[in-house]
């Protein structure tokens, strides 16, 4: 078998994170952790991935443990060679394919390992898990190749790690494809078959768009358990600090169509989390049919994903295409007992993008499925003006009503699916897409036109659900012409409408599409901003 090399794809590109600007001084208190430490540099203090038992309750001691104390970030120095590294450089310090962690046995996983450097300076410890026992995986040189691009040799002192990336054999049976990495703070990102990375997910968000400035939780240690032969599926277990809260993760993935992950946490809160968002994920939306206000581009769409899928408590399916808007907005979808929602990469076609080089096609969604009841609170949605497509200017993520008090502790699990459009609660027809443009009213604010085109699900019976009529509301301004009309070309149905904002400049919209039968396709919901 064969192991995926270093590439574009799935090293860091330029693509900016959020986790970028998080400051990273101090360093962390060791812990009484029980554990016989293991023999390391001097100046590299291992204080969680260290030799000795392991068992289910591990990192959740440690995470008590850690939250007893006050927060201390992390020793984030490193050797000139290393802190001052440009992009190009960086690229040019790879992981040896032959250096991969049970590669030199018939397991069905494979490990590589990030450098530190560049935007991800800050240490990740790391062990192997085996037969109930840790061992710390010390850091050595010699498992890079170190390029011509570096101009000192880099130390030899255990320096930790930047994060870590798995290999399974998701596309075909003797090559080990990329399938999941953990790198910068809390985020991670994974793919389905035959899919390329796009948007990402993070352990947890704080305090993000807040006037006060975002937190960024980070996973300090990981401990990944060595798989079974034969299994389909590799446990990662991630210890989470942030100045409000530590946490113990816990990952068992499953790669395939979609890539499943089962995510089980806990969260020890050193203060009141207020201002907190579970699962949250994180993506970029430049533009596209519905959006494209002083767009010069040969491509029709630019995005990694193009709407809010929400199921709720109830099981309305709701579908808000995403913009780029010209100030920051926040929507919130109050909900109660959420069945799902994620950031869904619904336009499949090459035609829509034309982009060789990004495949934007080929980028997966991010489905939320909550594990237990999550009570009452809103999907949040963030949209962050952007005029580039290096920025991810897309956050969602659920965010509890009910305060998670200092002191106390806090389970939650949940599962994410990388690839397609769930299935949820599809119901008779979805939205395909969603185009806007000026109506021929002119004015101060000239009339918009909606065009939306909805899609049958598979088996369903056009003639069983009989005539659709369509009802549009809106919070501000005036809806006119409101028209449901076959669609020829697709085999679907056409809703439009026109809109008059009058002197408004944020109105919310509503569509919905009723069946003689009394179902009801997906809901259609969007914010219009000048």
């Amino acid at each position: 078998m064969t192991v995926q090399t270093p590439d574009e794809d799935t090293n860091p590109s330029r693509r900016a994170v959020l986790a970028r600007g998080v400051a990273a001084v101090g360093a962390i208190a060791a812990l009484q952790t029980g554990f016989v430490p293991v023999a390391f540099a001097a100046d590299q203090q291992v204080n969680f991935a260290v030799d000795g038992p392991f068992r289910r309750s591990t990192v959740s001691e440690l995470a008590r443990r850690l939250a007893a104390e006050p927060y201390k970030a992390p020793a984030a120095a490193l050797p000139e060679v290393l802190d001052k590294l440009n992009y190009d450089q960086y690229r040019d310090i790879r992981f040896r394919p032959d250096a991969s962690i049970w590669a030199d046995r018939p397991l069905p996983f494979r490990m590589q390992l990030f450098h530190r450097g560049l935007y991800y300076k800050d240490p990740v410890e790391v062990a192997l898990v085996e037969n109930g026992e840790a061992k710390h995986f010390a850091y050595d040189p010699g498992l890079f190749t170190i390029g011509p691009l570096i101009p000192e040799p880099v130390p030899n002192d255990d320096i930790g790690f930047a994060g870590i990336r798995l290999h399974g054999p998701i596309n075909r049976p003797d090559y080990f494809d990329e399938v999941a990495v953990f790198l910068g703070a809390s985020y991670f990102r994974s793919l389905g078959q035959n899919q390329v990375y796009g948007l990402s997910a993070r352990g947890l968000a704080i305090k993000t768009a807040d006037p006060e400035g975002e937190e960024f939780p980070a996973f300090r240690a990981f401990w990944v358990e060595t798989p079974v032969e034969g299994s389909e599926t590799i446990v990662v277990h991630a210890l989470l600090d942030s100045p409000s809260t530590s946490g113990a993760y816990r990952f068992t993935i499953r790669p395939g169509n979609p890539t499943a992950m089962d995510v089980e946490a806990q969260l020890f809160p050193r203060v009141d989390l207020s201002k907190v968002g579970f699962a949250p994920g994180t993506s970029m939306y430049l533009f596209s049919p519905s959006n494209r206000l002083n767009v010069d581009d040969f491509r029709p769409s630019v995005h990694d994903s193009d709407g809010l899928l929400m199921v709720t408590g109830r099981g309305d399916r709701l579908w808000r295409p995403l913009a780029n808007p010209q100030t920051l907005q926040i929507s919130a979808f109050s909900d109660i007992s959420p069945r799902g929602f994620g950031l869904i990469q619904r336009e499949r076609a090459f035609s829509a993008y034309e982009d060789l080089e990004a495949a934007y096609e080929r980028r997966p969604s991010l489905w939320v499925e909550p594990i237990g009841d999550w009570g009452t609170g809103a999907v949040t949605l963030i949209e962050i003006p952007t005029d580039s497509e290096v920025h991810d200017n897309i956050v969602a993520y659920w965010a509890p009503r009910e305060v998670i008090p200092a002191g106390s502790e806090y389970s939650l699990a949940y599962r994410l699916s990388w690839g397609g459009d769930p299935s949820a609660s599809i119901g008779p027809a979805v939205i395909a897409s969603t185009r806007s443009g000026r109506g021929t009213v002119l004015g101060p604010t000239p009339e918009r036109i909606f065009v939306i085109d909805f899609t049958f699900t598979e088996g369903v019976d056009r003639a069983v659900l009989g005539e659709a009529k369509g009802t549009v509301s809106a919070s501000r301004g005036t809806v006119k012409n409101v028209v449901v009309q076959d669609n020829a070309q697709s085999g679907g149905l056409r809703l439009s409408f026109q809109l008059d904002p009058a002197d408004e400049t944020l109105i919310e919209l509503r569509a919905e599409l009723a069946f003689a039968d009394g179902q009801k396709a997906e809901t259609w919901v969007y914010r219009w901003t000048v």
